[in-house]
C-alpha cells in the first residue's frame, strides 16, 4: 500500500499553511465554480505539511515565488495577518497547459477567440481570482504560435504555466520574470525590441505597465493580459483609470483604439462560462471603441449581451 501523498489523494488546488506554528492546514479541492469550500487537511498529511512548511523557512522566502515539491509545482503568496499570524497559500500549477479546444468553453466562443489569431491589438480575459484566466490566456497564446507562428515574449511574476520553446512548426515563447512592482512597464518595454507579435502580460499592476500594454496594443502585437475584475465592463474602467495616472485623458482614445477583445470568464461544473465582445478591425467608429471614447462603458452590456445570444444561437445551430 503506498504512502499517503496529499496532492496526490486531496486532489487539493490551493493549500494553506501556517508559516509561525504547527496549526492544522486548510485546503480547497478541485472543485470547479464559485462554491469551493475549505477543509481541514487530515492528520494523515501532517509529515508532509512539515515538510513544505520547513521548506519555506529554511529558503527565507518571503515574496511570491514558485515552489517544486514532490515533482508538484505551485505559485506560493505569503502574508502576514492583522492578528500578526504568518500564512501563505500555495496554489497547484498544472504541468501542461490544456489545449484551448479542451477547456470546455463553448465552441462558438472557442472559435471566435480562435478568429483573433491574425490580429493586433489587445485581448483581455477577466473574472474573479480562481476562475481559469491564466489557463485560459495561456491555452490561447500557445493556440496561437502553434497555428500561425511567429515569436511571443511573456511577462510574469512569477511564470506559472512552462511555455518557453517551440511550438508548432514556427512559434517560439520567451518568458521572462518582472523585477518586482516597478519592473513590469520596463519589462514590457524591452519585450518589444525581441520583434514579438504575442506579448502575454500576467496581470497589469502599475500605471506605466497599463500606458505599456496600450503602446503595445498600439503598434503591431497582439497583447493578452489577465485582469481581476468582476465583469467586463469593470475590467475597461480599471485599466483606463490606471493608464491615466500615467498619460493623461487620452488613455479612454488609446484604449479604444486598440482594444480587440474583453472576455469575462467564470468557471463551472463543465468548464469555463464566457461573456465577450470584439472590435471590428480597422473600423474606427465601431460601436464599442466609441462608447469607450465617449467614457459610456456601461453602456457596453447590451453589445456583451447581443454577441453572446448570437454565438448560442450559431452554436446551436439557428
Amino acid at each position: 500500500m503506498s504512502a499517503p501523498s496529499l496532492f496526490r489523494d486531496l486532489k487539493l488546488t490551493d493549500l494553506y499553511l501556517r508559516l509561525d506554528s504547527n496549526g492544522q492546514a486548510l485546503y480547497q479541492g478541485q472543485k470547479k465554480g464559485r462554491q469551493r469550500v475549505n477543509a481541514v487537511v487530515p492528520h494523515a498529511y501532517d509529515d508532509e505539511v512539515r515538510q513544505i512548511t520547513d521548506f519555506v523557512r529554511n529558503q527565507g522566502l518571503e515574496e511570491d515565488s514558485i515552489l517544486q515539491f514532490k515533482g508538484t509545482r505551485m505559485r506560493m503568496s505569503r502574508q502576514k495577518m492583522a492578528d500578526g499570524e504568518d500564512w501563505m497559500c500555495l496554489r497547484v500549477i498544472k504541468a501542461d497547459v490544456p489545449k484551448f479546444d479542451k477547456l470546455g468553453m463553448v465552441a462558438a466562443y472557442t472559435q471566435a477567440l480562435r478568429n483573433l489569431a491574425k490580429r493586433d491589438g489587445l485581448i483581455m480575459i477577466t473574472g474573479a481570482t480562481g476562475q481559469g484566466k491564466t489557463t485560459t490566456a495561456c491555452s490561447l497564446l500557445i493556440d496561437y504560435l502553434s497555428s500561425e507562428g511567429g515569436i511571443a515574449v511573456t511577462i510574469e511574476d512569477p511564470v506559472e504555466y512552462v511555455m518557453k520553446g517551440r511550438h508548432g512548426e514556427s512559434g517560439f515563447c520567451f518568458q521572462v520574470e518582472a523585477e518586482g512592482t516597478e519592473g513590469w512597464a520596463s519589462a514590457i518595454k524591452r519585450s518589444l525590441r525581441w520583434a514579438p507579435h504575442y506579448i502575454f502580460v500576467g496581470e497589469i499592476r502599475t500605471p506605466q505597465a497599463a500606458e505599456q500594454v496600450l503602446r503595445a496594443a498600439t503598434t503591431g502585437h497582439l497583447v493578452i493580459t489577465t485582469v481581476h475584475a468582476g465583469s467586463a465592463e469593470e475590467a475597461l474602467m480599471g485599466i483606463i483609470h490606471l493608464a491615466e495616472q500615467a498619460m493623461g485623458g487620452s488613455a479612454n482614445h488609446i484604449l479604444a483604439a486598440g482594444l480587440t477583445a474583453v472576455i469575462h470568464q467564470t468557471m463551472s461544473e463543465a468548464g469555463p462560462s464566457v461573456r465577450m465582445i470584439w472590435t471590428e478591425p480597422g473600423n474606427m467608429g465601431d460601436p464599442v471603441r466609441s462608447l469607450i471614447r465617449e467614457n459610456k462603458i456601461g453602456m457596453i452590456t447590451t453589445y456583451i449581451d447581443k454577441v453572446s445570444a448570437k454565438l448560442l444561437r450559431a452554436g446551436d445551430g439557428k
